[in-house]
């Protein structure tokens, strides 16, 4: 049977089958459910929010944790317990890879699994069909069909799958593999559908953005992209997500600063900063290297937003190593902080290593960093009282319908803080700027009435 054919089958089969998707885990996670969404509908399926009325219903899991595995058991337990007798479940995603057996043993009813980096094969796994996990993954090839789940202003688009790094406490690369780059040209056909789309920011996503065509022995490969998409004209946002110290360059500092629609906010995971817990990390970065690149940005961008994770208790972590990061919160006052406490995974190499510490150390320390970066974050807002922003109004407050919410460059989607709107007047469209007096503020929340319209010019006033 031809291809042409077969696919034509692939839809009639299907055609009039309600489906039911649910996507846990990160930005990237959430990519992936997408282009499962597009190619099911694209074969004729409905898309339906009840789960009790679905016919297939598809989970999409994130196994990079214990906490968030679990997240996926307890959904597939309330599926299984709340669905049609009829009704079939799959589950794709990272659990896949490494806790497969683990799932068929709770979920002997499971009707197909499907791996992170195979969501291309959705309806060969919805018909029961052989997965061959060994194909190419949709990051090889080309365009692929996609459906929009974010609001219609902003998207993810990932440009590479998997990782080259080694952190000791990381197990992504057992779940993803190597590293994965996607072409420029195929980049650049996504971006520029997503903003013949109406999408206004586009987020650039992988495990790590700098490590971009380093599979292919280029060198600098994110500023040359970069430069690419930045000659698509058009008045949008590109922002940059996950940007290790280390592959932060000269280069890309100047390209940042060459176009104001690279948004002046980076997403930089430096984990810790004292270089005993950083070399046990396997982290390619030490102390003097992270406060250097952050003092160079500062310098070199103003109005930069910098975005970190953190993490408390890694096996090992003494008192004056983690005063040193209490420290370095307080010094240098990073804008938006995720802290983490360590967890213990099996498959990772810091499994291993002696020192493991107790849940009631982890806690202790994460309250008390938490405490001082709430600190740090409330005197920052503060200082936006009084200023203008740009931002873009994402709809009205959840809690609210007289009171409306919006960010600025210097908050993503999702985990940063964002902008409520207490005079909205003068608002005529979502997923549009405006200026916003700043009023007040509550931790990484500011509080604000809409002015006049953007002028489109990214700054603070």
């Amino acid at each position: 049977m031809s291809k042409k054919k077969k696919e034509k089958t692939v839809r009639n089969n299907f055609k009039s089958r309600r489906i039911h998707f649910t996507s846990l885990g990160c930005a990237r996670n959430l990519v992936d459910t997408e282009i499962m969404l597009g190619i099911v509908l694209k074969a004729g399926f409905e898309l339906i929010a009840e789960h009790e009325k679905a016919d297939y219903l598809v989970v999409n899991t994130c196994g990079f944790l214990e906490s968030a595995r679990q997240e996926a058991v307890d959904i597939l337990t309330e599926l299984f317990d709340e669905k049609r007798k009829s009704a079939k479940v799959i589950v794709t995603g990272c659990m896949i890879q490494n806790h497969r057996q683990l799932l068929e043993s709770q979920f002997p009813k499971i009707h197909a699994m499907l791996s992170a980096g195979s969501v291309e094969k959705i309806l060969e796994a919805i018909n029961g069909e052989e997965i061959d996990e060994e194909a190419q993954s949709y990051i090889q090839m080309g365009e692929v069909p996609r459906f929009q789940t974010t609001p219609n202003h902003y998207a993810y688009l990932k440009i590479a799958e998997g990782c080259r790094k080694r952190c000791s406490f990381c197990i992504i690369p057992k779940i993803k593999g190597p590293l994965q780059s996607k072409s420029n040209a195929q980049v650049l056909r996504e971006f520029k559908a997503l903003l013949s789309s109406g999408v206004k920011e586009v987020i650039l996503i992988a495990q790590d953005l700098g490590d971009y065509g380093k599979d292919r022995k280029e060198r600098q490969g994110l500023e040359a992209l970069l430069k690419e998409l930045l000659k698509v004209e058009g008045d949008y946002w590109l922002r940059l997500l996950y940007l290790y110290p280390d592959e932060i360059t000269d280069e890309l500092i100047a390209v940042i600063k060459s176009d104001s629609r690279l948004v002046p906010y980076l997403d930089m995971p430096i984990q810790h900063i004292n270089n005993t817990v950083l070399k046990k990390m396997h982290r390619k970065t030490n102390r003097q290297h992270i406060i250097s690149t952050i003092t160079k940005l500062r310098e070199e961008i103003p109005d930069i937003v910098i975005r970190t994770s953190l993490m408390v208790g890694f096996p090992g972590e003494t008192e004056e190593q983690f005063e040193e990061l209490v420290e370095f919160v307080n010094e240098y006052r990073l804008d938006n902080v995720g802290i983490f406490s360590y967890s213990r995974e099996k498959e990772s190499y810091s499994n291993q290593i002696d020192g493991h510490l107790s849940n009631e150390v982890k806690q202790a320390r994460f309250k008390r960093l938490s405490e001082a970066q709430a600190r740090v974050a409330a005197e920052k807002s503060n200082k936006l009282i009084g200023k203008k922003l740009e931002v873009v109004i994402e709809g009205y407050h959840p809690e609210s319908n007289h009171l409306m919410i919006g960010r600025y460059y210097g908050q993503c989607p999702d985990v940063d803080g964002s902008v409520i709107i207490n005079d909205c007047t003068k608002v005529h469209a979502f997923g549009e700027r405006y200026l916003v007096e700043i009023t007040d503020a509550i931790g990484y929340d500011l509080i604000g009435g809409v002015r006049e319209s953007s002028s489109n010019v990214l700054k603070i006033i």
